[in-house]
């Protein structure tokens, strides 16, 4: 592979010059992602349909998890391959890297978004819709799942695109998406009267558009050439691909699991409590997706020093690969202590934008914010340490990073806290599930340190 300008830069340039070029750009594309979903809730919320149908769209929120897990988990997998091989000079394996991971990208869509279509009201009743939200959760879901292929296609070109050394490309193709989508859903949701439907369509439209304008690009892309036999399998590169991407599939249905057992715990606690089982639901969708912003941020953030981590990993630059974490890590713990703030002290300036409720709505709302969220800055570091690991070739610390704070700490705490709360005292089981997020934060800071620690040991000894 000849050395293009574009990676000598990666492995001379001043890393913060580097990190503001290829960071922003990510975090805009990202910020503009988490937008689809916040936009249909915020116009929802807004409208006739008010807090029910916020419940309506939260409900769906663990499915379409899931099908970013494998859509994110080729993606990054094949982004993080593709930075380690313009390190290492290998053409050959990113051509067929990208080829593998969008033709198992489109299998998985089909067979995927045809199951959501069969069972789609079980699986609604089963993230927490209840007899109000059921046939809304179930419309607005079924209209999403039937544009899966374009979809989890378009997630996973877009992290290939940033790559290769296009991040304001692949932010372009988001915000056209997005911007179509903000202007359709209230044409959709007020002028057609279309209902929570219309802001689905809006979606989905959106999500056509920015597929198309993601294919484009592929005609010409900077450091691989596609063919006919990029799309034959290998299953060598095929399997690094997913090893890499792993610790985002695990934290991607760590999410799903997460927001599952909430939202099981919320309506059962909930319709025990003074607060009923929709207002629970309602407001967790909400902190979900803002919290989204903020992860979105620090990921952002963080896959801006991919290319950065795998170039000079590839390479064998130790001393980049340090610096760059150092800047990351700043800018991480930044973001979150900034959003600690806000969750804080304007909880409720916040909560508004979503639409207005009853006094019991913005008490839980308050809560949610100010208990459940107060360690987030905590939440970030384990979201960037995640992709770190992931793009410098350790997939089992990056899954551990993941597992530990969603899986195996917060969702056991989040089943029995409510349980012994509400032992102690008939309708608290509710404010349980608040208390689980920061203990799994606290305890999970530990893990994260050790893992870091002990690959930053490793490397010095290999530069020995």
């Amino acid at each position: 592979m000849e050395t293009t300008n574009e990676s000598r830069i990666l492995g001379e340039s001043s890393i913060p010059k580097l990190l503001l070029k290829f960071s922003l750009p990510c975090v805009t594309g990202l910020l503009i992602g988490a937008l689809y979903n916040i936009v249909d809730q915020i116009f929802i919320g807004n409208s006739e349909l008010g807090h029910l149908g916020n419940a309506a769209t939260s409900v769906s929120f663990p499915a379409i998890c899931v099908a970013n897990a494998f859509a994110w988990c080729i993606g990054d997998g094949a982004a993080s391959y593709l930075s380690i091989c313009a390190g290492r000079k290998d053409t050959e394996s990113a051509h067929k890297c990208v080829g593998s991971g969008l033709l198992v990208t489109f299998l998985i869509s089909l067979v995927f978004g045809i199951l959501c279509e069969v069972t789609a009201e079980p699986l609604m009743r089963l993230f927490g819709a209840s007899d109000h939200t059921i046939r809304m959760a179930v419309d607005y879901f079924r209209i999403l799942a039937a544009f899966f292929p374009f979809y989890l296609l378009f997630n996973v070109m877009n992290s290939m695109i940033r790559a290769d050394g296009s991040p304001a490309y692949a932010m372009a193709a988001m915000l056209t998406g997005a911007v179509i989508n903000i202007i359709l859903d209230p044409v959709f949701i007020y002028g057609l009267r279309w209902g929570i439907k219309g802001a689905a369509y809006a979606t989905v439209i959106g999500q056509v558009a920015s597929f198309l304008i993601s294919v484009v690009y592929f005609f010409k892309p900077k450091n691989f050439r596609l063919s006919r036999k990029s799309f034959v399998l290998d299953s060598k590169i095929l399997k690094n691909t997913i090893s890499l991407g792993a610790s985002t599939f695990v934290t991607q249905i760590s999410i799903v699991v997460m927001v599952l057992v909430c939202n099981v715990v919320l309506a059962h606690y909930g319709a025990l409590s003074k607060y009923g089982q929709d207002i629970p639901i309602s407001v967790y969708g909400i902190q979900t997706k803002v919290y989204t912003i903020v992860c979105n941020i620090v990921v952002g953030i963080v896959l801006g020093g991919q290319p950065i981590f795998g170039y000079n990993y590839g390479a064998g630059n130790h001393d980049r690969v340090r610096e760059t974490y150092r800047w990351v890590l700043l800018l991480s713990l930044t973001v979150g202590l900034t959003a600690t703030v806000i969750f804080e002290c304007f909880p409720m300036a916040v909560v508004s934008l979503f639409g207005s409720g009853n006094e019991l709505y913005q008490e839980f709302a308050v809560d949610i914010f100010r208990i459940y969220s107060s360690l987030t800055a905590i939440t970030c570091l384990v979201k960037m340490s995640t992709v770190f690991f992931q793009s410098i070739s350790r997939p089992v610390h990056a899954v551990v990073a993941s597992m530990t704070r969603d899986l195996i700490l917060f969702t056991p705490l989040a089943i029995f806290l409510p349980k012994i709360m509400e032992s102690r005292e008939a309708g608290s089981g509710i404010r349980g599930i608040l208390y689980a997020a920061p203990i799994a934060d606290a305890i999970s800071l530990f893990v994260i340190i050790g893992l870091t620690v002990s690959f930053f040991h490793t490397q010095s000894k290999d530069a020995e």
